[in-house]
């Protein structure tokens, strides 16, 4: 099953479209049976999902694979090894785990600075002690992959991709990447529920983007699929991307995600996308609403 589970739903409100607010703990924990009923073996959490971790240990996780994240770097952490690995016996602790699947940089353009090296240096010591399997990045743009790549090997690259942002693929990282080995993770493949909202709720502040929302609006009425499924199997239809990770907030709403992922994906016009950063990176979308 190529689906992994996001579980920042279950520290935090997370997400445009949630009106549920923070999962509870009964409702995490019958989703992650329903998800490893289901077959998926996967969950993607970090520390700066609020209580997300502790949640997860609480529930049992020594069955998955749990990829998590490391926040950014204090600037006075002048070591930063001993920080890390610090933050990850933190992180094992909480998921009461004995290692991770993977462990992501929330913030990799910290390994193009000063301390850039002495980062690198400690993930490599974490993998070689066990307590981490893979190491890698979490980025918002592929642009980031040209100043890093050339220094850095990663084992996995988490990367935003959906229907509308294609910007891994026109910017050739999705085959490259997939040539090197690199294990691919897409999240955002509904770009944080915006593609899954009405046309009469989605927030104002998009409405400079009204003609692509028309455009996505008026193709899944002319091919007969719901936002859920196209998303989906638009994401889930590239054999280089490994894992597709998708966030919930309910058991209920698992399931429609799995039973979506299943069926044909009709030609996807190519006008469907946008290259502008104000739309494609909700850390962009506060900025919209002053302007």
């Amino acid at each position: 099953m190529k689906l992994a589970l996001g579980t920042a739903q279950f520290g935090l409100a997370y997400g445009i479209a949630n009106q549920v607010g923070q999962v509870s703990l009964a409702e995490a924990n019958s989703i992650l049976k329903f998800a490893a009923a289901s077959g998926i073996d996967t969950l993607d959490t970090a520390i700066s999902y609020g209580d997300s971790e502790h949640r997860l240990g609480q529930i049992g996780v020594r069955n998955w694979q749990v990829v998590s994240k490391l926040p950014a770097i204090p600037d006075d952490i002048v070591h930063p090894m001993p920080w890390i690995q610090d933050i990850v016996n933190s992180s094992l602790q909480n998921l009461n785990v004995s290692k991770l699947y993977g462990l992501l940089l929330h913030r990799p353009v910290q390994l193009l600075e000063r301390r850039g090296d002495q980062i690198y240096l400690a993930l490599q010591e974490l993998k070689k002690t066990g307590l981490i399997e893979k190491i890698g990045i979490s980025i918002y743009d592929p642009a980031e992959l040209n100043n890093l790549c050339p220094h850095f090997h990663f084992d996995i690259i988490q990367v935003p991709f959906n229907i509308i942002d294609r910007r891994l693929i026109q910017s050739g990282w999705l085959n490259r990447l997939a040539n090197d080995g690199v294990e691919l993770h897409a999240r955002s493949v509904f770009l944080q529920g915006l593609l899954l909202m009405k046309s009469v709720d989605r927030p104002s502040l998009f409405n400079k983007w009204s003609s692509l929302f028309l455009r996505w609006d008026q193709w899944l009425t002319e091919v007969g699929l719901t936002a859920q499924e196209a998303s989906l199997r638009y994401a889930l239809s590239y054999p280089q991307i490994k894992k597709v990770i998708v966030g919930v907030d309910s058991v209920k709403q698992l399931k429609e995600l799995t039973e979506a992922a299943h069926g044909p994906l009709p030609y996807v016009p190519n006008q469907l996308f946008s290259n502008d950063i104000n739309l494609l990176n909700p850390a962009n979308w506060a900025k919209l609403a002053l302007n």
